[in-house]
């Protein structure tokens, strides 16, 4: 074993410096979801002043990850070679610097460029996130770890669709970028004080990373980001869609929209907590970790693809509400196991790497989902058929996991 990879080693427990890492990490991507979901909350009140179609408003969404996705890539390379905490710093403040820009759009073009660099900025988040989960979490407790980046997956929707529909309906649209983006700013200072204390605050610049193309010539990586795809898909489409959906198809106001859609996402943050504690509850018990997460994976998939049926028919508040809450618990499945299963197969010295590999090909429906359903909405005036769409993609996520993803187990790069 190279001093490299001792370096790199995490240890049996999550020390306090780590500790307080992953808690900022989850604060982090609750911040990122409020942020990349706002244009979703304003899409009521900023799609008519800025004179938008559906497919208009689709491009717009959709230009987010016209950067966020190849730019996964390069980011995976450069959290294995460089200070993986200085990166995520510069990142975030990127990002909070492009949602405050967004209050001041005046049309397409404008709103088109921020969310391009709002992409930018939010690249580094989760081949980031799971750098530090690989470096300073051991296997015993990697649900744990990974349950509070799943709950901020979860947290940072339930917070952007109460607060922003709220601020939205008092302050406006434009009020409601401004907060966001200044409240994420904050953010930055916490996490490099806590940061720089670590003693291996400079360790991936020592470290020898496994090269990219070594990375990418496994079959594993590949079989993970599509099934990221699978579940990415659905989870963008409630995110992006859903406040448009309940306010013109269903008739309901924005402070109704915020309440029903805000069900979901608690639903999604409960179930993450729980399941992460009984996945490390599994391992400690020396049940097979692998075989935990890769049901997980199916059963999700298979109960996101009926809630989401279920949802064309329902019409009532109730009904609406309690398949938003089933459709969010099983949500809460990929945002656990993707990345605990890629930090399985990758290990510490490659999880940034693998990552923006797997979250590369994962977060494709970003760029291809809110334009495909744009235009299924314009062209038939109706979501039924993006439902159907959407369910198909979860179904076949499903078989996916049972027939094409390798076996999960650590991945030999020397």
């Amino acid at each position: 074993m190279t001093a490299a990879n001792v370096a790199e080693k995490p240890k049996s427990t999550i020390a306090s410096g780590g500790l307080a890492l992953v808690l900022l990490l989850g604060l982090a991507i609750l911040l990122n979801y409020v942020d990349r979901g706002a244009i979703a909350i304003a899409a009521p009140k900023l799609k008519p002043e800025l004179g938008l179609s559906a497919t208009g408003f689709g491009i717009a969404v959709s230009a987010f990850f016209w950067a966020y996705v190849p730019l996964q890539f390069l980011v995976g390379w450069a959290c294995d070679r460089w200070c993986v905490y200085r990166l995520i710093a510069a990142g975030i403040a990127l990002w909070a610097a492009s949602t405050i820009a967004m209050g001041l759009v005046a049309g397409l073009t404008s709103l088109v460029l921020f969310r391009l660099l709002l992409g930018v900025g939010e690249s580094i988040t989760f081949p980031g996130t799971s750098k530090v989960i690989a470096r300073h979490v051991a296997p015993e407790n990697r649900g744990i770890a990974n349950s509070v980046v799943a709950a901020g997956i979860a947290i940072g929707p339930v917070v952007g669709t109460f607060a922003g529909g709220l601020l939205v309906a008092s302050v406006g649209w434009r009020t409601m970028f401004v907060v966001f983006g200044v409240l994420t700013m904050l953010w930055v200072g916490p996490w490099l004080l806590t940061a720089r204390r670590l003693p291996n605050f400079k360790a991936a610049e020592k470290a020898v990373p496994v090269p990219m193309a070594r990375v990418a010539a496994t079959r594993e990586v590949w079989a993970m980001g599509v099934g990221h795809f699978g579940a990415t898909y659905p989870l963008y489409f409630v995110i992006v869609w859903l406040p448009l959906y309940l306010v013109q198809a269903r008739g309901f106001s924005i402070l109704q929209m915020t309440y029903l859609a805000t069900l979901g996402f608690v639903a999604q943050a409960v179930s993450a907590l729980v399941q992460g504690w009984l996945s490390d509850r599994w391992t400690k018990t020396g049940r097979s970790e692998t075989a935990f997460r890769r049901a997980s994976m199916v059963i999700g998939n298979l109960v996101m693809g009926g809630a989401i049926i279920a949802l064309i028919g329902a019409r009532t508040p109730i009904a609406i509400g309690g398949l938003l809450m089933l459709f969010g618990a099983a949500t809460a499945t990929g945002g656990l196991n993707l990345y605990a299963i890629a930090q399985i197969f990758a290990g510490p010295r490659a999880a940034g790497s693998f990552i923006g590999i797997q979250n590369g090909v994962g977060n494709i429906p970003g760029i291809v989902g809110p334009i495909v359903t744009g235009m299924i909405i314009d062209w038939t005036g109706l979501y039924d058929n993006a439902f159907l769409l959407t369910a198909a993609v979860c179904l076949f996520s499903a078989l996916w996991w049972v027939a094409a993803v390798p076996k999960i187990r650590p991945l030999a790069f020397d």
